[in-house]
């Protein structure tokens, strides 16, 4: 094999609860990530040099912060068999925007590199390479619904095939997770709440309903914009959503709808006016990343 390509998906968090600080500066949290069928494209090519040559469609990326390129020097520092390789990155999914974009590149990439190089890494060893490089980049390696705990690194896939329709709004605004973190620790006697078992009862029972009566991210109240974060979601549930919220740390909105027509209706007029996109829930049957 000379080269590979990959669908890297986007992710939503259907619930998110930040739980306490680690002594390793960390946090625990529990949530319930969804895959969605929004996603970038990967194609690794070996090459015959010792390095690694991003090419993307977004040039900012283009350089050696990109996540990309660290996981590389990682699996270079642990595998003498890995030659030099030529990436080409198709960005879709939304920057800086809570759905995962650079964390599920990583996990793609990793795994990639895994077949295309046949490293043979354990599921334990893959796990624990992408545990090195971000606290997303674990659950992104499933292409299904999961409880993720830990620092996203303790997984418990969900069952389900639950096919829902999502409109997702991106504000022209960025969040920086690590301000949102501290913004978070500073509050005193925090309420915490959490909804994952009535999120994993109605995945596995298809209860639109039950689903979105259940929708929570604690990040919603120490977000800076957040009457911004409320307009949005009042838009979408205006326009047919069931249940709205934003998602990860920021600031990407969604709202999840019955039907396709009603989908695509409300995306059809909110994309006059707000950065949107369109895409289903994603559950793939295979339970292993390996």
């Amino acid at each position: 094999m000379e080269e590979i390509y990959a669908k890297a998906r986007a992710k939503i968090n259907l619930n998110l609860e930040i739980l306490d600080k680690r002594p390793d500066n960390y946090h625990n949290l529990k949530s319930v990530f969804q895959k969605v069928n929004l996603y970038d494209e990967l194609v690794i090519k070996k090459t015959n040099t010792n390095d690694i040559k991003i090419k993307t469609n977004v040039l900012e990326l283009n350089n050696k912060d990109n996540i990309i390129y660290k996981a590389y020097v990682k699996l270079k520092e642990q595998f003498e068999e890995i030659t030099g390789v030529e990436v080409y990155l198709n960005k879709k999914i939304p920057m800086q925007a809570g759905m995962a974009g650079g964390s599920t590149d990583c996990a793609s990439f990793i795994l990639c590199m895994n077949k295309l190089f046949n490293l043979n890494m354990t599921k334990d060893k893959i796990i624990s390479l992408g545990k090195s490089l971000g606290a997303d980049v674990v659950p992104c390696m499933y292409n299904k619904a999961l409880l993720a705990e830990g620092i996203g690194d303790i997984i418990t896939p969900i069952n389900t095939n639950f096919k829902y329709y999502i409109v997702a709004i991106k504000p022209q605004i960025d969040c920086s997770t690590k301000e949102m973190y501290e913004k978070l620790d500073s509050k005193v006697n925090r309420k915490i709440i959490d909804t994952s078992s009535k999120i994993i009862e109605a995945l596995k029972s298809n209860n639109i309903k039950l689903l979105a009566k259940n929708l929570y991210n604690a990040f919603e109240n120490t977000i800076g914009e957040k009457c911004l974060i409320e307009n949005i979601k009042h838009k979408l549930i205006q326009n047919g959503a069931v249940g709205s919220l934003m998602t990860g740390s920021g600031s990407c909105v969604f709202g999840i709808f019955e039907s396709k027509n009603l989908a695509r209706t409300a995306y059809r007029k909110l994309k006059q006016d707000f950065e949107t996109y369109i895409c289903t829930s994603y559950n793939s049957k295979k339970e292993s990343i390996v």
